[in-house]
């Protein structure tokens, strides 16, 4: 943690972002699991300020339910009319004021739309900005091609700030420059209040713009700087949808190289997707096609892929999980799942048990070594250690109104589509036949039978379907058979 802890930061979340096009506010846009803001407030919170607050506007009741969620903690001041960026710092600093808190030290000033945003570069503004003994201190990025950005404009020499000038406005000299203005600012606090108040709106958009700020400080004697991005994807706000996937895809580079780099082996970076809360240990794979989302954890020694998507799932150690859909989850170590396999919240195989192909299960416990190899469907129910459940079985859980329980033992041998009517119990050691409907409880080490008698009808075909292609094969049969005899 660095020593420079900011009095403040403030989170600008006010605006509408009318070029998302989208009934849901910019700034609750998700990318890798997690808003746009919540991004921002993460990077933030790094950086341990005194105090958080977030500028919110549009919809503000949705980004304020949203923020209450993710961060309990974050402070928000509503900005009732979106009047500048000055305007909005100005809002969040008479927030904390009429809380008695008087702002003495850095405040730090971000973007909320800026999800690539780390609370490192964040950290490297706040020090540069104690260090050099700024006023404010912006964050820069030089850009392979500047325009349409704000130059940074530095003095000779002290390397100072003289000037942020919009690309409509710079001389071709300055449009040379690649180094461009971010958004992101640390300020003195004290300053900062005083010069906000001096801030006008006689602009082409009425507004109070933060920027100027730097001439207010500047021309009362104090010092301005920059802090360089070393990576000036870092700074890139989100306006439209285009940008939106461009930030997932790089942020998506970032979590798997991070990965990557600590012992897990990704087969395919550009058809993998994971969110920022997925956790892997050393010596995981991930084949292509996979997606990792929410609070998944993959174990040593697990592979996952191709072509899954798990969510809030832990796969344990030396598992496997091949064309597997999965939420909520828990998938023990050695455990075989799919392939096309669906396991749905409360899901929990044991050991070296078996989901397979076709397979469907929810809120199931599987015991050790238990499997359940093919075409069936599993709800509601407890299966013991190292028992077999044939193809095509049906728990059936659901009367029309209530959920019911099925409780399968130890070391039991269920028969091919059989159907578990719940509630209902099969003790340990027991068998089911094939094609059973299993209605009462089966005691341990019975055989359960319940099934129609088979009644073979002699020259059904020949008398009903005459003529037909099974009239003509069955009576060939026959011909042959009487042949032989």
């Amino acid at each position: 943690m660095s020593a420079n802890r900011p009095a403040a930061v403030v989170v600008l979340a006010a605006g509408e972002g009318t070029r998302m096009k989208s009934a849901t506010p910019k700034v609750l846009h998700t990318v890798s699991g997690r808003s746009l803001v919540g991004h921002v407030v993460a990077a933030s919170r790094e950086l341990d300020p005194e105090h958080l607050v977030v500028v919110v506007g549009h919809a503000r009741e949705q980004v304020q339910a949203h923020l209450s969620e993710v961060d309990p903690g974050v402070r928000t001041a509503v900005q009732h009319e979106q009047n500048g960026t000055g305007h909005a710092v100005r809002t969040a600093l008479e927030e904390l004021s009429q809380s008695g808190v008087a702002v003495d030290g850095t405040v730090i000033v971000v973007c909320g739309d800026t999800p690539l945003l780390t609370g490192e570069t964040l950290r490297l503004l706040g020090d540069t900005h104690a260090a050099d003994g700024n006023a404010v201190t912006v964050l820069s990025a030089e850009v392979p091609d500047a325009t349409g950005y704000g130059r940074i404009v530095r003095e000779e020499g002290s390397g100072a700030v003289t000037a942020i000038v919009e690309h409509k406005d710079a001389s071709v000299a300055q449009r040379a420059i690649r180094e461009i203005n971010s958004g992101v600012f640390a300020f003195d606090g004290r300053l900062l209040v005083d010069a906000l108040g001096k801030v006008r709106t006689d602009n082409s958009q009425g507004e109070e713009y933060l920027t100027d700020v730097l001439g207010i400080v500047r021309e009362a004697g104090h010092r301005v700087g920059a802090a360089v991005a070393g990576d000036h994807r870092e700074i890139l706000g989100i306006n439209n949808r285009v940008q939106l996937a461009q930030a997932r895809r790089l942020l998506n580079d970032r979590l798997l190289e991070q990965a990557m780099l600590a012992g897990v082996t990704v087969v395919d970076p550009a058809s993998t997707w994971v969110d920022v809360s997925v956790t892997f240990e050393p010596d995981a794979t991930v084949h292509p096609g996979t997606q990792l989302l929410g609070a998944t954890h993959i174990a040593s020694g697990a592979e996952v892929g191709p072509h899954s998507r798990l969510t809030d799932t832990s796969v344990g150690a030396g598992a496997v999980a091949s064309f597997t859909v999965a939420e909520g989850a828990r998938i023990g170590d050695g455990a075989n799942v799919g392939p096309y396999a669906y396991l749905r919240p409360g899901t929990d195989l044991g050991p070296k048990s078996k989901a397979g192909a076709y397979v469907e299960m929810k809120n199931a416990s599987i015991g050790e070594g238990t499997k359940v190899p093919h075409l069936s469907y599993v709800g509601d129910a407890t299966i013991g250690e190292f028992t077999n459940i044939g193809a095509a079985s049906v728990f059936v859980n659901y009367d029309g109104e209530a959920k019911h329980h099925t409780t399968v033992g130890s070391h039991c041998r269920t028969g091919s589509d059989n159907m578990f009517v719940a509630p209902v119990t099969i003790g340990d050691g027991a068998y089911t036949a094939a094609g059973s409907v299993i209605t009462k409880d089966v005691p341990p080490g019975s055989l359960a039978v319940a099934r129609g008698q088979q009644r073979n009808i002699e020259g059904w075909v020949a008398r009903k379907r005459p003529g037909s292609a099974a009239a003509q094969a069955a009576s060939a049969a026959r011909q042959e058979s009487e042949g032989e005899r």
